[in-house]
């Protein structure tokens, strides 16, 4: 048997004139197994952080978080309604914190991406500096059906020596 392969028995009844007859297939079916992730490069990893802030930032202008509920992994999803949300990220929506400069400012990591590959996780830590405010971010991805898939989000507005109030989802273990 090739490596990587399960083997599965089915029985299954054959009707014949004399009587029933029971057969028995042999079928090789390959085991699910997590598919390697790659470290995406550098203009997905800018494109990611990009389309995550920028949703945030339409949840925040119009007080609608579905799409960024349903742009997340499965256990986001679920962990997350809509309107939690709404409470989670209120305090940033109260301070009306604008988000649409991430549109054409670079990001700037602070750490080295980090790449999970028994969990098929991608973790992102940086900021966009601004003034008068810099937007920190953190936000982790997983691989889901090949695509990096938000995961868990906090975004900061701070100054540049010093992080403000946070508003943060992520799935709860």
């Amino acid at each position: 048997m090739k490596q990587g392969l399960s083997l599965v028995l089915g029985a299954g009844l054959l009707l014949s004139p004399v009587g029933p007859a029971v057969a028995q297939n042999v079928v090789e079916v390959p085991i699910a197994r997590q598919p390697q992730v790659a470290m995406p490069g550098a203009e997905k990893i800018v494109l990611l952080v990009r389309i995550s802030l920028i949703t945030l930032d339409d949840a925040l202008r119009t007080g609608n978080y579905t799409v960024l509920r349903d742009m997340g992994a499965p256990a986001f999803r679920e962990a997350n309604s809509a309107a939690r949300l709404s409470r989670i990220f209120s305090d940033l929506a109260a301070k009306n914190v604008d988000l649409a400069s991430v549109a054409v400012i670079a990001p700037q990591l602070s750490e080295k991406p980090g790449l999970d590959q028994e969990k098929g996780m991608l973790h992102l830590k940086g900021y966009f500096p601004g003034r008068p405010v810099q937007i920190n971010f953190d936000l982790l991805y997983q691989a889901v059906a090949g695509r990096w898939r938000l995961f868990g989000i906090s975004v900061q507005p701070g100054t540049l020596t010093s992080p403000g109030v946070a508003g943060s989802a992520a799935v709860k273990k």
